[in-house]
């Protein structure tokens, strides 16, 4: 029996992406990375690869509910790390988990769209998060296409997004991988007024699984007990690492390196 202290532990509710890339498998990879223990709940099972989502199927609510229960009765749950919902249905579902859980930082990245393009859940699901979710969630991780649909300002600027959305949400991280700028500039909103920015080169080609990667490191890093902001930047240049190292194991999108290649050794 060995004698260190365990992981911290993080739930995640995500769907399950078959090709890897994303998704749960995403979300063990990167906890692992950060030296957390990964409790997987399914939430959805998809039909992907890593060009794009061809369907999906969101499962039973009472499925989600007793899986995530069995967690939280055994073990001493950190941080939580949403992903991918699909329906206001499982919106409800993680709002009654969450009341078992006061305290426990929750980290929501906006699932609505695969990497390709493909829908994941209608845009009405991405307003229930809004409206719902947000109120209780530590920080939010959307892109900007993501925080343009969650604003409800098709053309709307990252700052204008944040103005919108804050109400909402204490902590607002906007990435800024779909942008066209040199480098890219994730932004870091707050309530309480104060900004940060951290820009990153911008890398060539199109990455599967980047979002779920950066929000279950920075649950990790929460879990750990770092701080929001430090926590955030720690997060980022981890992602940015993933994405640099990433390996294009199909036909479409590169898949972020989340693990070393000597991890067991």
């Amino acid at each position: 029996m060995n004698t260190y202290n365990s992981r911290p532990v993080v739930l995640c509710l995500s769907g399950h992406d078959p090709s890897g890339g994303a998704g749960l498998q995403a979300d063990i990879e990167a906890l692992l990375a950060q030296g957390c223990h990964a409790a997987p709940t399914v939430t959805a099972l998809t039909v992907q690869d890593t060009v794009n989502v061809s369907d999906f199927h969101i499962l039973d609510r009472d499925w989600v509910l007793a899986q995530a229960r069995a967690v939280i009765a055994d073990m001493p749950v950190a941080a939580v790390k949403l992903g991918m919902l699909g329906s206001t249905e499982m919106v409800d579902t993680v709002l009654e988990l969450m009341q078992a859980l006061p305290g426990v930082p929750l980290v929501c990245d906006p699932v609505l769209r695969a990497g390709g393009g493909g829908a994941l859940g209608k845009d009405e699901v991405g307003y229930a998060i809004r409206e719902r979710l947000f109120p209780v969630a530590a920080i939010a991780t959307p892109n900007l296409p993501e925080a343009r649909i969650l604003a409800e300002l098709p053309e709307g600027s990252a700052d204008e997004c944040a103005e919108r959305l804050l109400p909402h949400i204490e902590h607002l991280l906007i990435t800024g991988g779909h942008g066209d700028e040199a480098d890219v500039h994730n932004r870091l909103y707050s309530r309480d007024g104060s900004r940060h920015t951290f820009p990153c080169p911008r890398l060539p080609g199109s990455y599967h699984g980047s979002g779920c990667t950066l929000a279950s490191a920075l649950a990790g890093r929460l879990a750990l007990g770092e701080s929001l902001v430090s926590a955030v930047e720690s997060a980022l240049a981890y992602t940015w690492r993933t994405l640099r190292d990433a390996e294009r194991p199909g036909q479409g999108q590169y898949v972020p390196r989340r693990l070393p290649l000597d991890f067991c050794s």
